[in-house]
């Protein structure tokens, strides 16, 4: 039982990882080396806390490449 929870945690985990890199490739970025994509989203990070404009920015950005404006 336990075994089973531990395989489903890194299936989850799997997942979880594969979806952000489709993120990485969707955003333009794929060919990148590993450090500059590093620092990008440190960037990011630190430019967003506490700025909820910025994250509405960024999230209307990401909604518009989705192909869902306003969601």
């Amino acid at each position: 039982m336990r075994r089973l929870e531990a395989s489903d945690i890194r299936k989850k985990d799997t997942r979880e990882k594969i979806e952000l890199g489709g993120l990485i490739a969707k955003a333009g970025l794929r060919y990148e080396k590993r450090a500059l994509l590093l620092g990008l989203l440190i960037d990011a990070k630190d430019r967003l806390h506490g700025n909820e404009l910025e994250r509405q920015r960024l999230m209307a950005i990401g909604a518009k490449a989705f192909g869902h404006e306003g969601k």
